[in-house]
């Protein structure tokens, strides 16, 4: 069985080095392929990419964009280029933990799922303390996503989605930014997708650390439950 791993990368010198390594270093009754993409990275990370590729030979699959389209942008493109039999989204900022997947796709080896989502808030893993108001928010946008969607999801946003790939080959994608989240939960529901929850540990950042999403795109966030449940 082939593993296909996107990682979404931009500005991230700090951690590509150490992300990659700890993908790597995943073992399982399974081969891994990974597909990284540029977002047009303006600090060292595609000059650290091209000389980790030219001393594994070629090993990863990177994309580079020319401009910064965004998160959802570069994982339609990453979806795109896999030929694994499972599809595991990878952030490239050490919030979470590769180690854990074996957990993730159990439910999909087992028939049990098509669509695995990696919670936060469920599970005994290590959680770094941070940002109460962005639990509420979390809280707020996944409440609000189930309300339209009918799932019972305690983490909508989780940046660890994993996916049968023939169900992504269903999906078309239009979000490029952060929207990718709730237009992605939207049509996972529509189509009837069998999905479980796997409590995961996460290690949260500050915005001096790296962080990137804001408050604009939770605004964005909530008008995209709405128009993809109902609109489109």
């Amino acid at each position: 069985m082939l593993i296909s791993i996107v990682i979404p990368v931009y500005n991230e010198e700090a951690t590509i080095r150490n992300i990659l390594e700890k993908v790597q270093a995943v073992s399982g009754p399974f081969e891994k392929e990974i597909i990284i993409i540029d977002d047009c990275s303006t600090d060292g990370t595609r000059k650290i990419l091209e000389d980790i590729n030219r001393s594994k030979n070629g090993e990863y699959k990177i994309i580079y964009y020319d401009r910064n389209q965004g998160k959802g942008a570069a994982l339609k493109a990453g979806f795109a280029a896999t030929k694994g039999d499972i599809v595991i989204i990878q952030d490239a900022d050490l919030e979470y933990d590769p180690s854990e997947y074996p957990k993730l796709i159990q439910p999909i080896l087992d028939d049990k799922a098509d669509v695995v989502y990696g919670s936060r808030f469920k599970g005994e893993g290590p959680h770094r303390v941070l940002f109460f108001w962005h639990y509420v928010g979390n809280r707020i946008l996944t409440t609000m996503s189930n309300v339209f969607t009918n799932l019972n999801l305690t983490d909508m946003e989780t940046g660890y989605k994993v996916f049968r790939r023939d169900i992504l080959s269903k999906i078309q994608l239009k979000e490029k930014r952060f929207g990718f989240e709730p237009e992605i939960t939207a049509k996972v529901a529509r189509l009837g997708c069998r999905v479980y929850e796997v409590g995961i540990s996460y290690s949260g950042r500050t915005y001096l650390e790296g962080k990137k999403i804001s408050w604009k795109d939770g605004i964005w966030t909530i008008w995209c439950i709405i128009k993809y449940s109902l609109f489109s």
